[in-house]
């Protein structure tokens, strides 16, 4: 909005007083406002920012347009503690937009406020004990202060008490008290005064404490109580009364307590009831062995300091039946084998029961009850005893008792005194003939292994592909006994299933029988493979014969030699001739020689050539089906990359190719298409020798390669060690500079390793022989129309210039030298330079030239201008 005077007043400077209530006024200002502002205000007179912060003061409406800032009453404006002005920012904006902010500053003035106590008497009435026989001297000491820093003056109230105020504060006695003749309680009221006159009030109570000389005395004459035991906290055992003779004109003051440390009992403290607190066990030590409790009753005047009075009582235990029977364990498991004889011995529950009831009369138990599935098996001996034992032998594989291993028993465990439980067991009463101890016994009838495993056949046959993946699972084998329960058949291969490269080749699942195979079966290698498997109880075990018989299947490719061949031939050959003489010669483990077929699946621009016979024999002959057609443009590969297919499926019909394997082998041939020359011209041509070697990798001697280049390391390592350590013998008998009384060879050797380390190599002879490619045709290009040199052996074509004559030159030998004498070398030429005139080509001899210096590393090479 646009800023506008609208707040009319403002700024200004107020002032309000200290500890100024809630709503006082502060300030007063007015609101102007746009007549063109109908609706007047749009955001009230507000207070945006204080500084200090704080929310001391407000704003609130008067009248239409005038307002007052007043105090807000929740923060106490204090002049000698707070800030002592506030500067208050005042926005406002009317309904058109127009806004102003100005500023009002509230000064805090200093007012003259009344002396304050502080501490116990700012908050109370402060009761002040004095004991009789106390000499005279200070009881307390009053705290005040002054707002204002004032110095302040003390007074009091009656004025005739025994007591006096001094200008610190202290309150001093002025007599020695009589509790028997003075009053009990004094009231005394202090004031303090500031010097212009405003003061404060507070009382303080004065009380006269007596002293009492005289020891209280027990008047109970019974020393010896006697209660049975397991009695609620709360039951009452004595009451123990006592006196004072300080007292007799007034009411006893006693305090009763129980000095020796005692767990089962307390007293009250002011009626000297004696009465039980904690569990009294007679069966658990200590009251086990001493069932008397011995307690020492103090009586005393006053809760500490006073005179007392001590009394020792004696408090019997008697025992009850308190404690039914018990067994630890409370559940028993047995094991029992089958077939186990009738009358067999099995568990004595005597030596696992008690009752902790210390009077004999209430300890004897005996056991009844015995029941639970199957207990017409077992029996008690007698009640007494607690002895069990085996009525009739059990045979897990009768069909009467199929399926049934483990049997369930309970005896009861009973007081033979009325019980009396009601301590232990809320809802006993003594008619309650059941409350007993249950003892569970779980009997288990170990099985026997009786019988051997049995396979459910005397022998197993399995076919098995020999393409089947690693892995696979070929059969299963099945065993069982006639044990019950079902007992847990393991298998294993004992024997047979052995190879040249494996100790096993078949798995067989521990659990399940289930056969499986971990390596590759070859059918050309091994037919049938005869296993011996163990299926075994942990005891006994037995065997079968399994025979996997390997199914044959064309899994071998094609083998051909060679798989790959490059040669070259002229343009002009005629059709059906056996380029070269080349044939194929293929193998295959499984396949019968007349299977293969042979065609050519890449590379066969135009269909230029074929094998003959094309399928039906293991060899075949590569022939050129078709003349070269490179005049019309027809043809324009001079190269051809020939990916050949044999495969084992010429003895299939369609339905056999559909359904059966078939595998493929691949040779690849490389001919190159040499153009003919458009002279013919006698010439002895250079030649290129193309030397080719292939080296097959064998993955089962993966370790030669290794062998070699870690034997070479290791030779080359110690090589170089040996000249190390050689030069360094010879440099460490090298006799100093002008003397040589040292061997000739020794000698020697130092001469030439001080000569090495100052001088470089003086001579670097460098021979390049270069077989210059001859071009001894011409031919014109059918695409651009330009003319082109060839060599009818190699191939190789280059680019004719128009100046330069057919060459027929041979091959021409360079040989160069650096000598570092001279400096220079010589060239020498066998031929002379093609760019020589055709006159200088005829000459007998060459003639010699000299030859710039070449660079290091560097020899002369022939110009290969028009070289492509």
């Amino acid at each position: 909005g646009r800023r506008t005077q609208l707040l009319e007043g403002l700024p200004a400077t107020a002032t309000v007083e200290e500890n100024a209530a809630a709503g006082v006024s502060v300030c007063t200002f007015n609101v102007t406002v746009s007549p063109l502002s109908p609706e007047g205000v749009a955001i009230l007179p507000t207070i945006v920012n204080s500084n200090p912060l704080a929310k001391a003061f407000r704003i609130e409406s008067k009248a239409d347009f005038e307002y007052r800032v007043v105090t807000t009453g929740s923060l106490v404006l204090d002049y000698e503690t707070m800030p002592k002005s506030f500067d208050l920012q005042i926005f406002v904006e009317d309904s058109t937009g127009r806004t102003d902010l100005n500023t009002l500053t509230v000064q805090i003035t200093d007012k003259n406020e009344r002396p304050v106590f502080r501490g116990n008497m700012a908050n109370q009435t402060v009761t002040i004990y004095v004991l009789e026989g106390t000499r005279p001297g200070c009881i307390y000491q009053v705290d005040a202060a002054d707002p204002e820093k004032a110095e302040l003056k003390y007074s009091w109230l009656p004025a005739t008490v025994p007591f006096l105020v001094l200008e610190s504060g202290d309150i001093f006695s002025t007599k020695e008290f009589d509790y028997e003749k003075d009053p009990h309680c004094y009231f005394l009221n202090i004031t303090v005064s500031d010097p212009d006159g405003l003061n404060s009030t507070k009382t303080v109570n004065i009380n006269i404490i007596n002293i009492n000389d005289e020891s209280p005395y027990f008047t109970t004459k019974q020393r010896i109580y006697r209660i049975p035991e397991e009695q609620s906290p709360g039951t009452v055992v004595a009451n123990i009364t006592a006196k004072d003779p300080d007292d007799e004109d007034f009411p006893s003051r006693l305090f009763y307590s129980i000095q020796s440390s005692d767990r089962y009992f307390s007293i009250n403290p002011s009626t000297g009831v004696l009465q039980v607190t904690g569990r009294i066990d007679r069966d658990a030590p200590p009251l086990q062995l001493h069932p008397n409790i011995s307690v020492i009753v103090r009586v005393e005047d006053s809760p500490s300091g006073g005179h007392a009075c001590e009394m020792e009582i004696t408090i019997i235990i008697d025992d009850i039946n308190d404690n039914p029977p018990e067994c630890n364990p409370s559940t028993f498991r047995k094991e029992a084998n089958e077939n186990t004889p009738a009358g067999t011995f099995l568990l004595d529950l005597r030596n696992y029961c008690e009752d902790i009831d210390v009077d004999p009369s209430n300890n004897q138990f005996n056991f009844t009850g015995l029941s639970g599935f199957g207990s017409n098996n077992f029996a008690l001996e007698s009640t007494v005893s607690g002895r069990l034992v085996m009525t009739e032998s059990i045979d897990l594989e009768n069909p009467a008792n199929l399926g049934v291993e483990v049997y369930s028993l309970t005896v009861r465990v009973q007081d033979i005194a009325c019980p009396n439980y009601s301590s232990k067991y809320p809802f006993y009463t003594s008619f309650d003939i059941f409350l007993c101890y249950i003892i569970y016994i779980y009997i288990r009838i170990k099985p026997v292994n009786e019988f051997f495993p049995v396979f459910s056949n005397l022998s197993y046959e399995f076919n098995v592909s020999e393409i089947t993946k690693v892995g696979s699972s070929i059969g299963r084998v099945s065993a069982s006994d006639k044990d019950w329960p079902p007992s847990v058949i393991t298998y294993s291969i004992v024997a047979g299933g052995g190879t040249r490269d494996y100790a096993n080749i078949f798995w067989i699942s521990p659990t399940k029988g289930e056969v499986k195979i971990l390596a590759r079966l070859d059918y050309e290698t091994t037919q049938k493979h005869v296993l011996t498997v163990q299926a075994s109880d942990r005891e006994k075990t037995a065997t079968a014969s399994v025979t996997v018989s390997v199914l044959d299947v064309n899994d071998e490719e094609p083998v051909c030699s060679p798989n790959f061949y490059s040669f070259q031939i002229p343009v002009s050959l005629a059709v059906g001739t056996n380029i070269n003489g080349f044939r194929i010669e293929c193998q295959d483990r499984d396949s019968d020689p007349r299977s293969f077929r042979y065609f050519i699946n890449e590379g066969n621009v135009n269909n230029r050539f074929t094998f003959s016979p094309s399928a039906g024999s293991n060899t075949s002959r590569l022939i050129l089906a078709s003349r070269f057609d490179y005049e019309s443009g027809l043809d324009t590969n001079w190269v051809y990359r020939l990916r050949v297919y044999i495969t084992d499926d010429n003895l299939l019909n369609a339905k056999g190719k559909a359904t059966h394997l078939i595998k493929t082998g691949t040779v690849t041939l490389s001919i190159r298409v040499i153009p003919n020359p458009t002279t013919a011209i006698a010439t002895t041509p250079g030649f290129t020798v193309v030397t080719k070697r292939e080296n097959l990798y064998s993955e089962s001697v993966w370790y030669v390669p290794f062998v070699i280049t870690l034997s070479s390391l290791l030779l080359l390592g110690l090589l170089a060690f040996l000249g190390f350590r050689l030069v360094t013998w010879i440099r460490t008998r090298c006799p100093p500079a002008g003397k040589a009384d040292v061997a000739p060879l020794i000698f020697t050797l130092c001469v030439f390793f001080s000569v090495e380390k100052k001088k470089p190599k003086k001579e670097v002879v460098v021979t390049m022989t270069k077989l210059n490619t001859v071009f001894d045709g011409e031919a014109r290009d059918p695409v651009t129309g330009k003319m082109y040199e060839f060599n009818t052996l190699s191939g190789a074509r280059r680019w004719k210039k128009s100046s330069e004559p057919l060459q027929l030159e041979p091959a021409v030998q360079v040989t160069s030298s650096n000598t570092d004498s001279g400096g220079q070398g010589t060239d020498r030429a066998e031929a002379p330079s093609k760019k020589e005139p055709s006159e200088k080509r005829k000459e007998p001899t060459a003639e010699r030239k000299p030859a710039a210096k070449p660079s290091a590393g560097q020899s002369e090479t022939p110009s290969q201008d028009g070289l492509k």
